[in-house]
């Protein structure tokens, strides 16, 4: 026991437990190396592997968005409109027309055909939101000399009444919101336009009911009040028809 103790206590015993100790760490070492190795080739490999997938799967979804463009391109066409290149000139006119006002008016139209009872199968529906405008003035030749005098220098002058000039759609604004078709029809193909001709019926009426006429009028004094000046005359009067049906 003695000589056994005496053994591992001795100088030999501790030599040996660090080489034992530097045996361990350097198997370690060498183990952590060949993880590390083992981890960048597997990296380089899931690496080289996404690259040629990426590689091979680009062209196919490349010619698969194309085909898909080209399909649709199809099944909805690209209108072709070719305006036919002979013009006619039907009538030319001199107009003496004062615009003096001018609304931008917003309508929604609601338009359906064939509803009850089976509108689910051949009724057809929409809404048409229609942007428009609508000038008024007065036509300056309807002014004759009749309709101007002079007493005791005041300029007597009777306008013709304001009109309607333009009532017209901005195609650009105005579009179907929304449309429902039966499901055994392909839809009333004059719906629309009935649409839009009622839209700009209703344009024009609610402009009026605004009173752009007699807006049209007021402006159209004021213009020509401040014309009539700058020529000389010191005042001006405008006069409506009642007033001046009796006067001479």
């Amino acid at each position: 026991m003695l000589c056994n103790n005496f053994i591992k206590d001795s100088p030999a015993g501790n030599e040996n437990s660090i080489i034992k100790a530097m045996d361990n760490t350097r198997g370690w070492i060498l183990v952590g190396g060949i993880l590390l190795i083992i981890a960048a080739i597997g990296f380089s490999m899931v690496w080289i592997v996404r690259e040629t997938v990426n590689n091979t799967v680009s062209p196919v979804q490349s010619m698969t968005g194309d085909l898909g463009t080209r399909v649709a391109q199809v099944i909805n066409p690209t209108p072709t409109i070719l305006p036919d290149p002979v013009t006619i000139l039907r009538e030319i006119r001199t107009l003496a027309r004062l615009e003096t006002v001018q609304y931008s008016v917003e309508k929604v139209i609601s338009a359906e055909t064939k509803q009850e009872p089976f509108g689910f199968l051949f009724g057809d529906r929409l809404l048409f939101v229609a942007h428009g405008k609508v000038i008024a003035g007065i036509d300056l030749e309807q002014l004759g000399p009749e309709d101007l005098r002079i007493k005791n220098d005041v300029l007597y002058v009777r306008l013709p009444e304001a009109e309607i000039f333009i009532a017209a759609l901005d195609n650009e604004n105005s579009y179907v919101y929304d449309r429902d078709k039966g499901i055994l029809t392909r839809g009333d193909i004059h719906l629309e336009s009935e649409a839009r001709k009622v839209a700009e019926k209703e344009i024009e009426k609610a402009a009026k009911t605004d009173g752009i006429l007699e807006l049209a009028e007021k402006n159209a004094e004021n213009y020509l009040y401040s014309l009539f000046r700058q020529l000389g005359y010191p005042e001006v009067i405008f006069e409506t028809p009642d007033r001046s049906s009796g006067s001479d």
